[in-house]
């Protein structure tokens, strides 16, 4: 099992991680877990661990992993917004076929600023990219 595990742990925090390296060739065969840093993947900061100096196979990896990590986030983050399209969806069919009058009462003002301001994003978002592909007048 021991010869199975990676050589890096990371511990998922709020904006990135703390980095330990993993150490099971030690005397009593146990897994052992060395803080080296803590990174924030929100300003691409490593720090390393009191006044340890990272390797720079440790920075590659903390790196490769920082990559990988904001790679990850940015598929959750689509996966979110396909999965409120989905919900849009569903509440749609709620209210048009099972919502009570008291019911529609509770969460209609909500709804409709919730999707007024989304709409209004939406048009704006769309504007600014049509206009960057349009030729600038005078242009042929």
């Amino acid at each position: 099992m021991a010869g199975d595990l990676p050589d890096y742990y990371f511990r998922i925090r709020e904006n990135g991680a703390a980095v330990f390296r993993v150490d099971t060739e030690n005397r009593q065969r146990r897994i052992e877990m060395d803080q080296i840093a803590v990174v924030n993947i929100k300003n691409g900061e490593i720090k390393p661990q009191g006044d340890r100096r990272l390797t720079p196979e440790d920075q590659r990896e903390i790196e490769r992993w920082m990559a990988s990590r904001v790679a990850l986030l940015a598929e959750r983050d689509i996966d979110d917004i396909h999965r409120a399209v989905d919900y849009l969806n569903l509440t749609t069919h709620w209210v048009q076929s099972k919502a009570s009058d008291d019911q529609l009462e509770s969460v209609t003002d909500a709804l409709l600023l919730a999707m007024h301001d989304l709409r209004t994003v939406l048009v704006r978002k769309k504007a600014e990219r049509m206009m960057k592909t349009m030729p600038a007048e005078g242009e042929d």
